[in-house]
């Protein structure tokens, strides 16, 4: 299964759980931000690649919706509800993302 990790700038919250996910239970995981600065910005590729997509926050959501309303009509999208309080492999990030993840990929 395809895993696309979302949160704004693609450095912290997005990048740990592709770390995480990549690779777990043959799973393939990337990541990117939605706003400009983005470490890596997410494009419509990387949404057409998904099985699921995952935003950290409903803003992540949202801008998506608005700019690629058609490319994730018939994606599973998740919102993960984790606000921008950890730094990139924080272990509370990491158990976060874990106990959230899990429930959907097994």
């Amino acid at each position: 299964m395809n895993l696309l990790f979302l949160c704004s700038q693609n450095k912290r919250r997005s990048l740990t759980a592709e770390k995480i996910f990549d690779g777990h239970n043959g799973h393939h995981a990337r990541s990117a931000g939605t706003e400009q600065n983005a470490r890596i910005k997410v494009t419509p590729g990387l949404l057409g690649w998904a099985d699921i997509i995952f935003c950290m926050e409903k803003k992540h959501l949202r801008r998506i919706l608005a700019k690629y309303p058609d490319i994730i009509a018939d994606k599973k999208v998740v919102c993960l509800y984790i606000s921008d309080d950890y730094e990139f492999m924080d272990r509370e990030l990491q158990e976060l993302l874990r106990s959230y993840v899990d429930e959907y990929i097994r």
